[in-house]
């Protein structure tokens, strides 16, 4: 019995012992923990709060909002609307292959494809793999909470207009820097500045919450355009109808303001929209009113004109004979259709002769003709400031032989845009006077420079009133109750070996209303192939049309009520 106890009390001590060292290492091991714990929170505090902000604080962009381009009246030719893209990081959602088709389908894309694609990128942490979504469809991306996919806001240009204003505007890329046009023109103006936002992001990098703004998005500024959206569409229309019509290559249309210089309209066929990113072809999108050059044929002839009256050799009476109808300068014989016999400056340009242009320009010293020309703004670029302006081709006089002083006075061995043509004219219509082209609505006109006398500059304006008049040339360019003032212009294109027989440019240049212009137009028809193709007939229908819109809309008071209604019936009698 006393041997039965005593083992019993032996088992008791035993169990005490082992409860006493559990008890003693479970104290241990808090102690342990507890010291840690101090460790972690008190001294090692900075370290560990640098080592978690590396790995789940990010700094974020913020994207600016791009300015946007407005027309003259605050209609808007380019905004910026918000979009998402989806991202993703390539080495979490590779963790979870399974879950790539389920993407895909949601992309609309072949889960190979998407597979491959993440494969070759397995080693970055950023991958688009879609620009520019709907909000609603990249929300519903999001909503399949896939590892290592998330959405960046962003935004798209858009273009009310369309291909309206397509060339003139231009386009951006897809990340809203501009491309063309006033996009790129004045980028540094529209591009906004983007700010600074730190985040706290989750394991599978998803922003969680905004911990602080680090430096707030500037916004683009707003561009006020010096077009009017009114005469755009006019121009547009009348000449996408006039291309169609005569089956042309192309075609553009530039009115001015001649007070201020401003580009009022500026259209181009053929044309494209610039909402539609298949149709950004160089062939489609290029500015051909500020790019392109071409020989102005007859349209130069006032031009010549101004230059003689500008030397003191000619008063607008001067009499020019040009019996036979035909002039021999070197190997070259220039003709005109009959012969116009003796004929003042003005009967020159309203039955466009070439012999008697030929004469005038040969009486000049080249020095003189050449000076008058380049002073009108021939040979150099308009500095509007638009990308790729062409500043034209004029030799220097020096270079000059006389079949090139011949040919010039009619308008070729030289070459100018559209653009530059328009300004020309109104220099003439502004009493001599050039004003900067301008691409930016003008508050205050600029003081302008002195090209010619005033006199002189009035005197071709007469004039040129006479070239539509019945018995001229442009006499379907006359707008019903306004005087008009212009000059006609078909000028043979180049080919292979010379000038081809059969293909044309088509122009018209004119003022309106003549006794007080206020706008200059200029209408050029390239390649017409469908029958008709001479200035008169071609383009300065498309002149009356938008000058006849651009006149009313504008409020310009009428300024001639004898004026026949009917153009067709002055066109078929200067025909």
């Amino acid at each position: 019995m006393a041997r039965k106890a005593t083992a019993t009390q032996s088992l008791l001590n035993s169990f005490r012992l082992r409860s006493h060292f559990v008890a003693a290492c479970m104290l241990l091991g808090a102690l342990v923990l507890l010291g840690r714990a101090v460790q972690l929170q008190v001294f090692n505090k900075d370290f560990l709060n640098e080592q978690a902000a590396a790995r789940h604080l990010r700094v974020a962009q913020i994207v600016a909002h791009r300015g946007a381009i407005m027309d003259r009246n605050g209609q808007s030719l380019a905004v910026s609307t918000p979009v998402d893209s989806i991202w993703v990081d390539p080495q979490e959602l590779l963790r979870v292959p399974e879950q790539i088709p389920a993407l895909a389908r949601a992309l609309g894309e072949d889960p190979e494809r998407v597979a491959r694609r993440l494969t070759r990128n397995g080693d970055k942490r950023f991958l688009y793999l879609r620009r520019h979504m709907n909000p609603a469809d990249a929300e519903k991306i999001l909503a399949l909470d896939l590892p290592g996919v998330d959405r960046l806001r962003e935004y798209r240009r858009y273009y009310p207009a369309g291909e309206v204003t397509g060339h003139l505007v231009g386009f951006t890329d897809v990340d809203d820097a501009g491309q063309e046009g006033l996009e790129l023109a004045y980028d540094h103006w529209l591009a906004g500045r983007p700010g600074q936002r730190k985040v706290l992001k989750d394991r599978l990098g998803r922003v969680v919450e905004d911990v602080e703004a680090i430096e707030p998005a500037s916004p683009g500024r707003t561009l006020a355009s010096s077009i009017d959206l009114r005469i755009q569409y006019l121009a547009y229309r009348a000449l996408k109808g006039a291309v169609q019509q005569h089956d042309a290559a192309s075609g553009s249309v530039v009115v001015l303001d001649i007070a201020t210089g401003e580009v009022l309209a500026m259209v181009n066929q053929p044309a494209y929209n610039p909402n539609d990113r298949t149709q950004r072809d160089a062939a489609r999108y290029r500015n051909r009113a500020i790019t392109d050059i071409l020989e102005p044929g007859s349209a130069l002839k006032p031009l010549v004109v101004a230059a003689a009256l500008e030397s003191g050799q000619y008063q607008p009476d001067t009499v020019v004979n040009t019996a036979p109808g035909f002039i021999q300068v070197g190997a070259k014989l220039i003709k005109d259709k009959r012969n116009h016999g003796r004929i003042d400056l003005a009967t020159l340009l309203a039955r466009s002769s070439n012999v008697g242009a030929t004469k005038v320009a040969m009486s000049l010293e080249p020095e003189q003709l050449y000076d008058v020309l380049t002073r009108f703004g021939l040979g150099r670029p308009s500095a509007s400031g638009f990308p790729g302006e062409s500043g034209g081709l004029l030799s220097h006089h020096s270079n000059w032989r006389p079949i090139s002083q011949a040919t010039l006075a009619y308008g070729y061995g030289l070459s100018m845009t559209p653009l530059q043509l328009a300004q020309a004219y109104a220099i003439l219509a502004a009493g001599g006077l050039q004003r900067p082209v301008s691409l930016l609505r003008v508050e205050d006109p600029p003081i302008p420079r002195r090209v010619i006398r005033e006199d002189v500059a009035q005197q071709v304006l007469a004039m040129l009133e006479t070239v539509v008049g019945p018995d001229g040339t442009g006499a379907a360019a006359n707008v019903a109750n306004y005087r008009v003032a212009g000059k006609t212009g078909t000028a043979r294109k180049i080919a292979p070996g010379g000038y081809a027989d059969n293909r044309f440019v088509a122009v018209f240049a004119g003022l309106a209303p003549a006794t007080a212009p206020r706008l200059a137009a200029v209408v050029i028809v390239d390649d017409p192939r469908a029958g008709e193709y001479y200035g008169g007939t071609v383009a300065a229908p498309v002149f009356s049309a938008v000058m006849e819109g651009a006149l009313r809309i504008l409020a310009v008071a009428p300024d001639n009520f004898m004026l026949e209604d009917s153009r067709t019936t002055l066109a078929a009698t200067a025909r």
